[in-house]
């Protein structure tokens, strides 16, 4: 299996990789973060300390003995006990002015009455997700004007949305894409825009931004939108598939399932979508009998390459990258357009520096055979205790 980067070619280039998806768990020895290896002994449970070492109240001490090694078992029961207060402060913090996302919606030229009907569809259910989110909804290409065209409408939308924001922009393309050998559009009514121009209109966007291209041909939007800070989801790995795309049916469908919620956190994120819509998309041509004309990809980590969701199990990739680079999955996992109530709570200035801490500590963790035990618990240690101190903080808040 491969990672792809999209071209403007028939060929599909990409390079053997594989993936694991950091967590909390699993940052020790033994744990289910390695997802079915065993541990050191040929055991498949974590380790658990014993139970004179484990912090059940976050402002008392832990005994001597649990603290007197410096090592790796002193700083995994520090470790895990700050963790634990950390879920603690996060469940009982107070309520924050939550920030609010921006979800727009770009309905394409259906082409025939069916696919109108179709697109109509999904985008009534992402309407339905964003107000369930308290988010900022706008949709496009619905409603005939002849005043000023989608296209120029999808400009000034975009214009008009702050640049510089801890909120999210999510920007969902639903229709119909073509691919000339060198250039992939997205087919609007009137003048349809390309993905270098999109490309543009995005550059002055420092804010977390998700850009999801449901139609046919959108695989090398993929290659222009990727950059930090951002998550890139297309139907099609690459231009050349060209037919009528069903991936934007499942991802309206699984946006706000909690049946997509593969790691039970109360929340569905956008890596949980796309692996949930995937796999129907696959389902339904299996189905069918048909073979799949179209794959699709995520990238969020701004290397410009596509992660199929073939490579994952459960919410972790399961292959290795033979040349070490980061891997897309962590940076999606972090999206949550209907989030938890315990998420909610969490002032936007606290959730962005937690996400933040988080993508350290899953580079901690791939350079961790690189480290001695002790060091990388050290590493761990303070890392972890910054979390703490980020709902200690959020808890103080009135």
């Amino acid at each position: 299996m491969k990672r792809f980067r999209p071209t403007f070619n028939s060929s599909v280039e990409g390079s053997e990789r594989s993936c694991q998806f950091p967590s909390w768990e699993g940052l020790g020895e033994g744990s289910r973060s390695e997802g079915m290896r065993k541990n050191a002994k040929g055991s498949m449970n974590p380790r658990v300390l014993p139970a004179s070492c484990r912090q059940t109240h976050r402002r008392k001490a832990l005994p001597a003995r649990c603290r007197q090694h410096p090592g790796a078992s002193g700083a995994r029961a520090i470790f895990l006990s700050l963790f634990l207060a950390a879920l603690s402060a996060a469940g009982s913090s107070a309520t924050n002015g939550e920030d609010c996302a921006t979800v727009i919606v770009v309905v394409g030229a259906p082409g025939e009455e069916q696919f109108g009907k179709n697109f109509e569809q999904w985008t009534a259910l992402w309407e339905k997700a964003s107000r369930e989110a308290g988010a900022k909804f706008v949709a496009l290409g619905q409603r005939q004007t002849n005043a000023v065209s989608d296209l120029e409408q999808l400009k000034q939308t975009l214009a008009m949305e702050p640049k510089d924001s801890s909120s999210e922009l999510w920007l969902v393309l639903i229709g119909h894409g073509t691919f000339d050998g060198k250039e992939a559009k997205f087919n609007l009514r009137g003048p349809d825009f390309s993905a270098g121009e999109l490309e543009d209109w995005l550059k002055p966007f420092h804010r977390p931004l998700a850009v999801i291209d449901c139609a046919s041909s959108s695989g090398p939007f993929l290659n222009k939108l990727s950059a930090t800070n951002r998550v890139i989801i297309t139907a099609t790995r690459s231009g050349y598939e060209q037919n009528y795309a069903r991936f934007g049916q499942f991802v309206a469908e699984a946006i706000a399932d909690p049946q997509a919620d593969l790691d039970k956190d109360g929340q569905t994120s956008l890596l949980e979508v796309f692996l949930a819509a995937s796999q129907r998309v696959a389902e339904f041509y299996n189905a069918e009998g048909r073979l799949a004309t179209e794959h699709a990809l995520l990238d969020d980590n701004g290397d410009r390459l596509g992660t199929p969701a073939d490579w994952f199990r459960g919410i972790r990739a399961v292959k290795k990258a033979a040349d070490g680079a980061a891997l897309d999955g962590l940076r999606a996992h972090q999206f949550h357009l209907v989030r938890s109530e315990q998420e909610r709570k969490l002032a936007p200035e606290t959730r962005a520096r937690r996400d933040e801490l988080e993508l350290v500590i899953a580079r901690l963790r791939d350079s961790k055979s690189q480290m001695t035990e002790e060091d990388y618990y050290q590493e761990l240690e303070k890392l972890l205790i910054e979390v703490a101190r980020l709902y200690d903080n959020s808890l103080a808040k009135p």
